[in-house]
């Protein structure tokens, strides 16, 4: 299947977020859109989209100018193996008490770790990003405390790597959820790569929106590792969701943005319990109506 990037850069945060969120309303829309800063001094701003067929250039044109952004350049990728890539590229992550490799690093698992098998592919989170390895931490840091829980939902998963975390210290309900098909399909084959299949039950979903996941409530414990909207939207939802006492754990937030997140879940009934910045991001441990 061929693959379409289409690229450009501007000055200011505000405005390269913008042109981000109007790309995703293109048609053909992009499978993925990315907001980087140019860590080079220039306080310009990379703004990208992936497409899996040719995106319109007209209407590219037109956000460039209504947005005072560079033409895009569109480019069309060669047939690549990006997994075989990448697993070069990868190092094991360690996240307290979690190891998460690829399967050419199976010879460096430190013995007492809790391993995850997590291969490169079409789906976010191998732990590298402060926000997967955030979510992480956080779930260690909840077990230390002596948090057990035996309903678990991955709202957003990806690999799924938070909903194998969960499903290797719990016994008990576990699903996750992704509104992309192919981050399902991917979260599948990690739990079979894990010798997990059947632990984590997977389903295709935006929020909470699927029979599966509203039969399953209330949660003990949210994963939502997505972006500051869709994490101020979802924020009744988390909140219905999930058992008094029980805990979200929230990421996908630049740090600048993680006061406003806070302010929203304690208008539905959320206390903070911990806040850690690992790079730009900051990840969330919410409490439903105080600790239990």
């Amino acid at each position: 299947m061929p693959t379409f990037t289409a690229l450009t850069t501007l000055t200011g945060k505000k405005a390269a977020e913008g042109l981000g969120e109007a790309m995703e309303r293109l048609d053909p829309e992009p499978t993925g859109v990315g907001v980087f800063e140019v860590e080079d001094g220039s306080g310009l701003w990379e703004v990208g989209g992936y497409f899996t067929e040719a995106p319109d250039e007209t209407a590219l044109a037109v956000l460039a100018a209504a947005f005072e952004a560079k033409p895009f350049v569109v480019s069309e990728l060669p047939e690549t193996d990006w997994v075989a890539h990448v697993r070069r590229e990868l190092a094991p992550v360690e996240a307290g008490r979690f190891f998460v490799y690829g399967s050419h690093d199976a010879d460096k698992l430190p013995e007492g770790r809790i391993p995850l098998l997590i291969e490169a592919a079409m789906a976010f989170g191998t732990g590298h990003h402060g926000t997967t390895l955030g979510c992480l931490k956080a779930l260690d840091h909840l077990l230390d405390d002596g948090f057990s829980a035996s309903k678990v939902a991955d709202i957003g998963c990806g690999t799924a790597v938070l909903a194998m975390a969960a499903a290797r210290v719990w016994d008990g309900d576990i699903i996750a959820s992704d509104i992309d098909q192919v981050a399902v399909d991917v979260a599948d084959a990690n739990l079979k790569a894990n010798e997990m299949g059947g632990r984590v039950h997977c389903v295709e979903a935006a929020g909470f929106d699927h029979p599966d996941l509203k039969s399953h409530a209330p949660y003990d414990l949210i994963f939502a590792n997505i972006l500051k909207g869709p994490l101020v939207a979802l924020s009744p939802e988390i909140g219905a969701n999930l058992r008094t006492g029980g805990y979200a754990i929230l990421s996908g937030i630049l740090n600048e943005q993680a006061d406003d997140v806070i302010s929203v879940y304690r208008q539905n009934g959320f206390n903070l319990m911990k806040r850690d910045e690992i790079g730009e991001w900051s990840t969330l441990i919410l409490s439903k109506q105080g600790v239990i």
